[in-house]
C-alpha cells in the first residue's frame, strides 16, 4: 500500500476527541426505525395532494415560473435552484398546480421523516421518533411550506438534512460526513442565502466545542471546497451583476422594518416556527445538550441554534427564518421525554403521551384551517381566506390576464400592432407570461427584480397597457393615460390586485423619457 493511500485511510478513521467525550458518544446501538414518521409524513402529504390545487398559483410561484423560463445561474431575489425546479415541474406537468407543487410536498415529507431519523440516531425508540416527526409535520410553517413551491420549502429541508448529517458525524466520529454536509450546504446556498446564518452557527460549533478537532481534517476542507464548487456559478453571476442581490436584500429589509415585520420575532418562535404544544420538547432538547452528560457530545446543536437566533434578532429579520433550526432540538427533546416517561407509572405515561399528542394535533389542525384551502365554500372557507394572505394571493390571475386581453382587443389595429403590456410587480409579470400566450398578448415589460435585467423589447412600443401602477405613478412616467378596465375576480376576494389604488388598467403613450434613460430609472425591487 502506498504512503498516500495509507494516509487517506488513516484520515477517514473516527477521530477520538477525548476519552470522556468518546465514552459519552458510545450510547447503545441505534434502535430500529419506526414506521410512525413515514406514516405521519404521508398523512400530511395526502392532505396537500387533496387540497393544493384548490385556487391558483401564488404570486411568488409566478415569479419562479417566470424566472424558470429564463434559466440563469442567478436572479435578483434568489439563487437559481428553485427556478430550475419550477422549470422542471412546469416542463413535466404543465400548468397543473398539483404537479407544480409536488417538489414542495416531497420536501416537507422528507423533512418530517428525517426529523424522526434524527431522534432514532440519538437513541430514541418508537415514541421519540413519532413525537419528533409529528411535532414537525403539524408545525404551522411546515404545513405552509407544503402548499406552495417557494424557496423556503427547500431551504427548510436543507437545514434539517445538514443537522442530521452533523448528528451522524458526532455519533460516528467519521470525518467523511463533512463531504455530505458540504454538499447539502452548497445546495442550500443555491436555494436561499439565509442558510448562511446557519453556516455561522456551524462555524461557531467548530470553534467552541470539541468539534474543533476536525479543523485539521482534510475531509472538512474537502467539504468546504465542495460547497464553494457548487455555489461558484452563482458567485460569478453575482459578481457580473454587481452583487445586485445584496441591494435587493437591503431594500426589502428596509421595507419590512417599515411594515413592522420584526416586532413579533420571539412570539413567532413559539406560535409559528414550532408547534406551540411541542415547546417543552425543543426546550428540553436545548437544555439537555447543555447540561446532560448523555447529550453532551451534541452541544454543537446549541451553537447551531443560538448563533442564528442572536444574529437574526440583531438583524431584525423576519421571524420565520429560524424555523428550520427547531427540528434538531425537537429530536433531542423527544428522546429526553421518552427517557423521562420510562420513570412514570403506566397510567401516568398514557395520560401524558395522550395529552401531548392530542394537543399537538389540535394545534396542527388549527394551523391547517388557517393556511390550507381545505374548504371549498361556506364560513370555514371564509375563515381560511381571512387568515391567509398567501391564499388570497392565489386568486384572480387568469381573470387579470383575460381583462388585459379585453383591453388589447379594444385598441385600434394600428395601436395593437405597436403595443406592449407593462406591469408593476412580479406576480403580474409571471401571470402574463403564463396565461398571455393563449390570448396572443403583446410583449411583456417589467422593471421588477430580474425582469429589469432582461430588459425591454427590441422595438419601442408607442402604446402601453399599464397594469398595477397607481394613476399618479403612471401619469408621472407616461403621457395621455386613460382608464380602460378594472381588475376584479370572480370570488370577490380582496387582494393586492384588486386594491382600488392600483387596480385600474390604463392605456398610455410611450415613456416621457427616451427608452434607454427611462429603463435605467424604472428599476424596482419587490
Amino acid at each position: 500500500m502506498s504512503a498516500a493511500n495509507s494516509q487517506s485511510l488513516q484520515d477517514a478513521r473516527p477521530i477520538q476527541i477525548s476519552d470522556a467525550y468518546a465514552e459519552s458518544v458510545r450510547a447503545p446501538l441505534t434502535p430500529s426505525a419506526s414506521f410512525a414518521p413515514m406514516a405521519i409524513a404521508a398523512v400530511v402529504a395526502i392532505l396537500h395532494l387533496l387540497t393544493d390545487s384548490r385556487y391558483g398559483f401564488h404570486r411568488d410561484e409566478l415569479q419562479f415560473l417566470s424566472d424558470g423560463r429564463h434559466l440563469a445561474w442567478g436572479y435578483v431575489v434568489y439563487p437559481p435552484l428553485t427556478p430550475f425546479l419550477a422549470h422542471i415541474a412546469f416542463s413535466v406537468f404543465g400548468a397543473s398546480l398539483l404537479g407544480f407543487r409536488l417538489f414542495a410536498i416531497l420536501a416537507q415529507f422528507a423533512a418530517t421523516v428525517i426529523t424522526g431519523r434524527m431522534a432514532r440516531d440519538l437513541g430514541g425508540h418508537r415514541l421519540a421518533q413519532g413525537a419528533a416527526a409529528l411535532a414537525i409535520a403539524v408545525t404551522p410553517i411546515s404545513i405552509h411550506y407544503g402548499t406552495e413551491l417557494i424557496y423556503s420549502s427547500f431551504d427548510y429541508l436543507w437545514w434539517i438534512l445538514t443537522a442530521w448529517f452533523i448528528i451522524r458525524l458526532i455519533r460516528s466520529q467519521n470525518p467523511r460526513w463533512w463531504i455530505a454536509i458540504g454538499a447539502v450546504l452548497g445546495l442550500g446556498l443555491m436555494t436561499k442565502y439565509t442558510i448562511g446564518i446557519f453556516v455561522a452557527g456551524i462555524v461557531a460549533a467548530l470553534v467552541f466545542t470539541p468539534l474543533r478537532i476536525y479543523l485539521r481534517s482534510r475531509w472538512l476542507w474537502m467539504g468546504i471546497a465542495l460547497t464553494f464548487l457548487i455555489v461558484s456559478p452563482n458567485i460569478v453571476w453575482q459578481l457580473r451583476h454587481h452583487l445586485i442581490s445584496l441591494h435587493w436584500m437591503h431594500s426589502i429589509h428596509l421595507r419590512d422594518l417599515g411594515m413592522g415585520r420584526d416586532k413579533h420575532f420571539i412570539l413567532a418562535q413559539f406560535l409559528i416556527c414550532a408547534n406551540f404544544f411541542a415547546t417543552p420538547l425543543w426546550i428540553a432538547g436545548l437544555v439537555a445538550c447543555l447540561r446532560s452528560s448523555r447529550f453532551r457530545p451534541y452541544r454543537p446543536l446549541v451553537w447551531m441554534y443560538l448563533t442564528p437566533l442572536v444574529l437574526l434578532m440583531l438583524m431584525r429579520a423576519r421571524d420565520y427564518y429560524l424555523a428550520p433550526s427547531y427540528p434538531m432540538l425537537l429530536a433531542v427533546g423527544a428522546v429526553v421525554a421518552e427517557n423521562w416517561l420510562g420513570d412514570l407509572r403506566p397510567l401516568r405515561q398514557r395520560i401524558t403521551v395522550g395529552s401531548f399528542f392530542t394537543l399537538v394535533v389540535l394545534y396542527g389542525l388549527l394551523a391547517v384551517v388557517q393556511v390550507v384551502p381545505v374548504f371549498a365554500s361556506g364560513k370555514l372557507r371564509a375563515f381560511t381566506l381571512a387568515h391567509s394572505i398567501d391564499l388570497r394571493d392565489e386568486i384572480g390571475w387568469p381573470e387579470l390576464v383575460q381583462t388585459i386581453a379585453t383591453v388589447r382587443d379594444s385598441l385600434p389595429a394600428s395601436s395593437q400592432a405597436n403595443s406592449a403590456v407593462l406591469v408593476g410587480n412580479y406576480g403580474e409579470a409571471g401571470a402574463v407570461e403564463l396565461y398571455g400566450p393563449s390570448y396572443y398578448l403583446p410583449p411583456l415589460i417589467t422593471g421588477t427584480n430580474s425582469g429589469w435585467i432582461r430588459g425591454y423589447p427590441g422595438f419601442q412600443p408607442s402604446t402601453l397597457i399599464v397594469v398595477g401602477l397607481t394613476r399618479a405613478t403612471a401619469d408621472g412616467w407616461f403621457p395621455d393615460c386613460r382608464a380602460a378596465a378594472q381588475v376584479t375576480n370572480s370570488l370577490g376576494i380582496a387582494n393586492p390586485e384588486t386594491d382600488p389604488v392600483r387596480s385600474t388598467i390604463l392605456i398610455c403613450g410611450p415613456p416621457r423619457l427616451p427608452w434607454p434613460i427611462f429603463w435605467q430609472q424604472f428599476h424596482s425591487f419587490g
